[in-house]
């Protein structure tokens, strides 16, 4: 039900256990200012936005995904090798004469 203020004051008991069953809001000239809510909905409302408050980072995202992976049994993301293209330092290396082949087979292509 809705209410204005000068009503809410004169029922103010009747706001309140009318709020025990669904939110009851108060208006002032026409616009609300306030809702009176059952005790259970306000720690669910405090819960969903301490949660909301603070947005997720890069770090606990990928917390949150070492996690998952952890409980999935996997030990992480399998990263072949660089095959489609040169390796840029061992070619500048070479150029410069800095690198021999023996070089080279130690140093990823």
């Amino acid at each position: 039900m809705n209410w204005n203020v000068a009503q809410a004051k004169q029922h103010l008991s009747e706001v309140i256990r009318a709020a025990a069953h669904e939110p009851q809001l108060i208006y002032k000239h026409k616009q609300p200012v306030v809702a009176v809510i059952a005790a259970e909905d306000l720690a669910g409302y405090r819960a969903w936005k301490e949660q909301n408050a603070k947005p997720q980072t890069l770090f606990d995202a990928f917390a949150e995904l070492r996690k998952i992976m952890e409980e999935e049994g996997l030990d992480g993301l399998e990263i072949p090798p660089r095959q489609d293209r040169p390796n840029a330092f061992v070619e500048m290396m070479e150029e410069e004469g800095l690198a021999s082949d023996d070089e080279n087979d130690s140093l990823p292509a």
